[in-house]
């Protein structure tokens, strides 16, 4: 796992560190490594505080997590008012728009959601607009209740600068299993047997693999696992870490099987967004479905479905062992009003009680490494325990591989590649966009 970290660490460019600390911590637990409820301070406060959570958490399973962790947080600490400032868009694509604007304004909300690794350490960080979190760690024994791997993604030099709340894993497949079974399907684990069960089922008049790329990040998430199957975990770090060009032979042979995966793809997937696609497969219209794990809460919560009943899962073909991390993420803008306030939501969202409250309807696994399983379904259960063993990759569509500002190039070279298909133009913009990694 360490050779993880040191992995992960090399993709950070030009950070820059902000010495600013709290000089007050918060007494927010009885005992710093309980894992009970976070202690009430309300009667530490004067009037009436309020912390503005801004997030993209509008859809189904999301929001319900959302407004779980929201309602525990009141019942916790009914004197701090709370403003749900959520604005949607899959991904954060008009949220992230939207808090660019405030945050340039000098208007933060109290607290924010967004991806550990790059999107945080590039943006936020480097534009010395986050204040440092270690007092809340080390208030709360938060150092080894978290992976090792997540508190390297929140960190910038020797400061943290985010609490994550969950992980999320983007290579995984959600099929329907009566389709598959209808058919007589075997679960794929390398591209070739996915091309293959693709056919079959493509000549049955079933729609092989449902994308919804009203928002280009849904294909570049598959691109992005297509790039770790064809280089392998380590050398896909290396790709975005400047080591290998995007003209090497492999990242072509990943662009060519990436067109050859959208042949199989539903023909109005342009009109689509996830949670459209993801209904193809919940009706049996579509076989599969490449999302993140945010949909098995989708599944489960919006339309009812009961895992390994109605639909299955298996890693992406030709990643078997590996685990594309996603983290979601919240800290501590400069310049907010009520800060302890929004500590003190920080440190719900860190909790026990609290990741126990939003993961499981969220659809993701907790980022605590001592959180409960047993309040977790079969697909819970089992991504915990990969987590554990797996070789952990960051994720490109959801900004944990590179900055924000090669994503949006990658996003707008995969936009053109699924219209125009012209491999030899895809690699190349990649190649041209690299520097800004």
């Amino acid at each position: 796992m360490k050779k993880f970290f040191s992995l992960f660490v090399l993709l950070a460019l030009a950070l820059v560190v902000s010495a600013c600390t709290s000089d007050e911590k918060p007494d927010t637990t009885s005992d710093p490594g309980s894992t009970d409820k976070p202690k009430d301070t309300s009667s530490d406060k004067g009037g009436e505080s309020a912390v503005e959570i801004f997030s993209w958490w509008t859809g189904a399973g999301e929001e319900d997590g959302l407004l779980a962790l929201i309602s525990l947080f009141n019942e916790l600490h009914p004197e701090i008012k709370v403003e749900n400032a959520a604005v949607a868009g899959g991904a954060g694509t008009n949220a992230k728009a939207v808090l660019a604007t405030r945050m340039q304004g000098n208007d933060p909300p109290s607290t924010f959601q967004v991806h550990g690794g790059e999107e945080l350490n590039k943006s936020w960080v480097a534009a010395d607009k986050m204040a440092p979190l270690n007092d809340l760690y080390e208030a709360n024994g938060w150092m080894d209740k978290f992976p090792d791997a997540l508190i390297e993604m929140v960190s910038n030099g020797d400061n943290i600068y985010s609490v994550p709340v969950n992980v999320h894993r983007g290579n995984v497949i959600f099929y329907n299993m009566e389709v598959f079974n209808e058919h007589g399907i075997e679960i794929p684990t390398t591209l070739d047997e996915f091309f293959a069960v693709a056919d079959k089922l493509q000549a049955a008049g079933v729609v092989p693999l449902s994308l919804g790329d009203k928002e280009s990040w849904e294909a570049t998430q598959i691109f992005e696992n297509v790039l770790a199957a064809e280089l392998g975990r380590d050398d896909y770090l290396k790709l975005f870490a400047g080591e290998i060009d995007f003209t090497d032979e492999r990242v072509v042979a990943a662009a060519e099987k990436f067109g050859k995966i959208l042949d199989y793809v539903n023909e109005d997937h342009a009109s689509r967004n996830w949670q459209d696609s993801a209904q193809l497969v919940a009706e049996g219209k579509a076989a599969m479905i490449n999302m993140g794990d945010w949909a098995k809460g989708y599944f489960v919560n919006d339309l009812k479905l009961v895992t390994n009943e109605d639909f299955g899962y298996f890693a992406f073909p030709g990643t078997v062992g590996d685990f594309a991390v996603i983290t979601d993420t919240f800290g501590l803008p400069k310049g907010i009003d009520d800060v302890e306030a929004t500590k003190q939501f920080l440190t719900v969202l860190g909790s026990v009680e609290g990741q126990d409250a939003f993961n499981p309807l969220k659809g993701s696994i907790p980022a605590r490494i001592d959180a409960d399983p047993s309040k977790y379904d079969d697909y819970g259960k089992d991504t915990i325990e990969d987590f554990k063993t797996a070789k952990l990759f960051p994720s490109l569509a959801h900004g944990s591989a590179a900055s924000e500002g090669f994503v949006t190039k990658a996003n707008q070279a995969v936009n053109i590649f699924v219209t125009q298909r012209d491999v030899q133009n895809f690699v190349d913009a990649l190649q041209n966009a690299a520097p800004d990694m």
